[in-house]
């Protein structure tokens, strides 16, 4: 008989990313809103700034959800779906050299 502990009795010691809410308890008793929902200016023009950032391959879907899912666990629950885009994306232009941090912050006043 092996030592090895299977996979299956691993799922309470190993740690799960704060996005990983599946079978979560203190989310499993909140209803999902599954209607459709209407995007406003904002959110379309992230997804616009997405779209030309992929498209002139400056950064890649792959790289979007990297930064969303690096987000702080607080900062994740806490921001919107297209907010959340908003900060991944600002933080992979300022790793990549893109824009700096001051100016992305004097660009936002």
């Amino acid at each position: 008989m092996s030592d090895d502990v299977p996979p299956a009795d691993l799922s309470d010691r190993v740690p799960r990313a704060m996005h990983d809410l599946g079978g979560v308890p203190r989310f499993l008793c909140q209803a999902v809103d599954t209607a459709p929902h209407a995007l406003d200016a904002f959110d379309r023009e992230v997804d616009a700034i997405r779209q030309i950032l992929g498209a002139k391959g400056v950064m890649s879907v792959d790289e979007l959800r990297r930064g969303i899912e690096s987000l702080p666990e607080d900062v994740y629950h806490r921001l919107s779906y297209y907010r959340r885009w908003v900060r991944a994306i600002a933080a992979i232009l300022i790793e990549k050299g893109v824009i700096s941090e001051t100016a992305l912050r004097e660009a936002a006043r």
